[in-house]
């Protein structure tokens, strides 16, 4: 077992005056790939917001510590460069910035060094063969005109340029096809084995856990974690659902 990554200690959030996080606990460790699944509105999106600092989520308690530093009121900028990663439902476009461009400064603000050029160009062109992603995608504005399989192609290539110490995966395999889930997959898994990577993937399907190592797999439920199993309770949900949770 890897060294504790992310230790979140009984945090309590809010969002427009309404609790949506009572009490929630979750420890990940270095290499880890964790698995949230709950109903709709549960908090799964909002802990992943909380984790990386969305300033619109108010922490009323609670501690969040990753890699042995307290980030509870550390700005997202700084999370970022700690070594924090998140993905998200619906990417943003940017208007103006190429994704290349993007990518390249994005590098530079978390190592505060010079990128190579011709080191990262290298990097960068292998690591889009590997999501079948054409090559003129780098130069076009970020995300502007792009499928929505395209999109998550492209954080999962910011994903693997960037290369974290725990990425937050918000429903990655949201609306993509088969070939897209194998492909996406594909760039998760060689995060997971070129930087022993932690992951923390959101998802209401299971799709894009087929190919994965799954350690632990969570039920959001009320505002906390509801249980802790490993993959088969992945299974588990998918015969039976949540309404157990909900119940309890």
């Amino acid at each position: 077992m890897g060294k504790n990554l992310l230790d979140i200690q009984n945090i309590k959030v809010g969002i427009e005056s309404k609790i949506v996080l009572d009490g929630l606990d979750l420890q990940i460790n270095e290499g880890e790939t964790h698995v949230l699944m709950g109903p709709n509105g549960a908090g799964k999106s909002t802990l992943g917001n909380v984790i990386m600092g969305n300033p619109v989520y108010t922490l009323e308690g609670g501690k969040i510590f990753f890699d042995g530093q307290d980030i509870t009121e550390l700005d997202t900028d700084k999370r970022a460069k700690a070594g924090l990663f998140m993905s998200f439902q619906n990417p943003l476009e940017v208007p103006g910035i190429s994704l290349e461009t993007f990518i390249r400064s994005a590098l530079q603000q978390k190592t505060g060094e010079r990128v190579k050029l011709f080191a990262f160009q290298k990097e960068l062109k292998a690591a889009m063969e590997l999501l079948n992603m054409d090559s003129s995608y780098a130069s076009r504005d970020l995300n502007v005109g792009f499928s929505g399989g395209e999109r998550k192609k492209s954080e999962i290539l910011q994903l693997l340029m960037l290369k974290p110490k725990l990425a937050i995966l918000d429903e990655t395999d949201s609306g993509l096809d088969v070939d897209a889930v194998r492909t996406v997959s594909k760039g998760i898994e060689e995060y997971q084995k070129s930087q022993n990577g932690a992951l923390l993937i959101i998802t209401h399907s299971t799709k894009i856990l087929e190919s994965l190592n799954v350690d632990k797999t969570h039920i959001l439920a009320k505002g906390k974690i509801a249980k802790t199993g490993g993959p088969e309770l992945v299974q588990e949900i998918n015969e039976k659902g949540f309404d157990k949770y909900l119940a309890e």
